[in-house]
């Protein structure tokens, strides 16, 4: 039987060197676990005290959102209650998508539903930017004439929001006579005494002091054409026969016993016919808050007057 050869010196040497360098090796790793696990760096404890000033303030932040959430749900539910008992009638959606007709994937199954709905959606869109079309058209025209008056392109209440838009020109539930009555101007909620200012230069061409009808009421022509009508009045600063100019106030928002809510019915006429006063304000408005306006306006199916 063969005799087994042995290791080299080489070869043991080569093994006591691998032995010891593997020992050194994992010696260093364990003081540098130890280390880490015993003491930190000043970069570490930085790193660790931003970490818990992030958890204490997402943790407060957290709460403040669960809160703000509580709140707005609140005052949505108080809102909705105020339109619903004013109008009669529920909220229209503020969802532009929604409002301007498309429907959720879910609710369109088939090719012909998207080529109707896409159609009508197109048609009332076009309707809606001919109406605004026309009045930049309008304005220009003027403009390039170089008359001294255009049209009353400024809100009669400053700061107002789109939700104190009422119903506009139309066939509007009335709920004095409790029955469909064309509606030809549009409401504007407002506080009773809130100031009420001149849409654009003019003459005041008519007040009327009256309790009956459509109250306390300033008239204004403006030139070309174009009327406004502020009624349902308060105090009235205005006199017959003297100029204003855009944004002088003339007199104040009323109330009276027969309506819902103070606010202010104001009308837009040209050449005598009436206008949807929406379609002015389009130089006054966000065009997100013009929208809103303009799809509230429609959708009230009640008058306020």
């Amino acid at each position: 039987m063969a005799k087994k050869k042995k290791p080299s010196r080489f070869q043991r040497l080569l093994s006591a060197v691998l032995r010891h360098l593997v020992a050194a090796v994992s010696f260093a790793v364990v003081l540098y676990v130890l280390f880490a696990l015993v003491f930190s760096t000043d970069e570490e404890k930085k790193l660790e005290r931003e970490n818990r000033l992030y958890r204490a303030r997402y943790e407060r932040m957290v709460q403040q959102e669960q809160l703000i959430t509580d709140v707005v749900k609140g005052l949505m539910e108080k809102d909705n209650g105020i339109y619903e008992g004013l109008f009669k009638t529920s909220v229209p959606t503020a969802d532009l998508i929604t409002a301007a007709g498309l429907t959720p994937l879910a609710d369109s199954l088939t090719e012909g539903f998207y080529v109707k709905s896409a159609a009508s959606t197109s048609e009332t869109l076009m309707l809606m930017a001919g109406s605004v079309e026309s009045n930049f058209e309008e304005v220009f025209r003027i403009l390039r004439e170089k008359r001294d008056s255009v049209p009353p392109l400024s809100l009669p209440l400053h700061g107002m929001s789109y939700v104190q838009t009422g119903a506009s020109v139309g066939m509007k539930y009335n709920p004095v006579y409790k029955l469909p009555v064309q509606h030809e101007g549009l409401d504007l909620v407002a506080p009773q005494g809130a100031p009420v200012y001149a849409a654009a230069d003019g003459v005041v061409s008519q007040v009327t002091l009256t309790r009956k009808g459509l109250g306390n009421t300033v008239e204004i022509d403006h030139g070309n054409g174009y009327v406004t009508r502020y009624c349902l009045m308060g105090e009235v600063s205005a006199v017959r026969g003297r100029r204003v100019h855009r944004g002088q106030q003339i007199g104040t928002v009323g109330v009276s016993a027969t309506l819902p809510a103070p606010h202010l019915h104001f009308e837009v006429r040209r050449d005598g016919k009436a206008q949807d006063p929406v379609n002015y304000f389009f130089a006054s408005l966000s065009p997100e808050e013009y929208a809103r306006m303009m799809y509230l306006s429609v959708n009230t199916e009640q008058s306020m007057d």
